[in-house]
């Protein structure tokens, strides 16, 4: 299919330009108005900054000058507990005063059962009325929580991005990418991608076919992979077997020739070679006493006895005769 055409160069360059023009509008307008912790809490600072009133918490005036998260967080739990401790205190004196002020008084205040009653009901309303709303507050601090927490991650992110996109470096990051999609385009030899609607189509079409025929084919031999798999099996079990034989012969080789170096080195013959000797020369002087011919196999078969050596017992075969 044809290409669409890119737009062109005056176009890319005016776009660039209206970007840039963006950025340093943005970052002249932004000025010094950076989102800081100091700044935040600037008011806070203000508040409790005045030399005149000292600070009588525990909590060092250092973090004043040094705001991190962190120590906001000590701030805000050593205020919590401060206030916590502040309201048991308030709670007792007005009850003291409340108590003295019933039993002194002209005349003294009279509760009746029915009226504390009346009061304990209406104060577990209260209670549970503020329970609930200390529950949403909770929750509301807590989803303020992570929005911050988010805020802050985006607000790091925009810093980053502008970081990259400065005027000075944008337009040879734009010039490096052209002459990359440049080279790209030039090095481009796949001409299926130039073919007209017709021809892409075909194209298509042929190579459906051939994914049809591939699948046809993976059905066809799906049955038989099982049998293949067991001939296979079968076949591994035979190269073991052909293995050991090897070990075998292999071992027995070793064995002949380490007792052939033996031999040598003693000046004697072997046993096994004096024995093949002997065979030997008995299958040639029966051979010449009975008129036996070449083809025909003799077997010997000595018996040894403890009081008297027998002759070896002849048999021969190949004419079905046996002497």
């Amino acid at each position: 299919m044809p290409r669409a055409n890119s737009p062109p160069e005056t176009t890319v360059q005016q776009r660039a330009a209206k970007v840039l023009k963006s950025i340093k509008d943005l970052q002249s307008a932004s000025g010094d108005d950076e989102l800081t912790i100091i700044k935040i809490s600037e008011p806070i600072s203000s508040a409790v900054s005045n030399p005149v009133v000292a600070r009588t918490s525990d909590v060092s005036t250092s973090s004043l000058n040094s705001l991190t998260p962190s120590s906001l967080e000590a701030d805000l739990l050593h205020y919590k507990e401060l206030f916590a401790k502040l309201r048991f205190s308030y709670v007792e004196q007005v009850t003291k005063e409340k108590f003295i002020r019933a039993i002194v008084g002209d005349p003294p205040l009279i509760v009746t059962p029915q009226e504390n009653a009346d009061l304990e009901s209406s104060n577990a309303e209260a209670k549970a009325a503020l329970k609930q709303l200390k529950t949403q507050v909770a929750d509301m601090v807590a989803a303020l929580e992570t929005r911050s927490k988010n805020l802050v991650q985006l607000y790091e992110r925009i810093q980053a991005d502008t970081a990259q996109l400065q005027p000075d470096q944008l337009p040879n990051d734009i010039a490096t990418l052209e002459k990359a999609i440049e080279s790209l385009r030039s090095k481009q030899k796949d001409s299926d991608g130039k073919l007209p609607l017709g021809e892409t189509l075909r194209l298509v079409s042929e190579r459906r076919r051939e994914v049809a025929d591939l699948d046809r084919q993976l059905a066809q031999l799906g049955p038989a992979a099982p049998r293949k798999r067991k001939e296979a099996e079968r076949l591994q079990q035979e190269v073991v077997g052909l293995d050991n034989k090897r070990a075998n012969s292999t071992a027995a080789a070793r064995e002949a020739k380490r007792r052939k170096e033996n031999s040598v080195e003693g000046g004697g013959a072997d046993e096994l070679e004096a024995q093949g000797r002997w065979f030997r020369g008995a299958d040639a002087i029966l051979r010449s006493v009975l008129d036996i011919p070449a083809g025909q196999i003799l077997h010997f078969r000595m018996h040894v006895s403890v009081s008297r050596l027998e002759f070896p017992r002849l048999s021969i075969r190949g004419r079905g005769r046996s002497r």
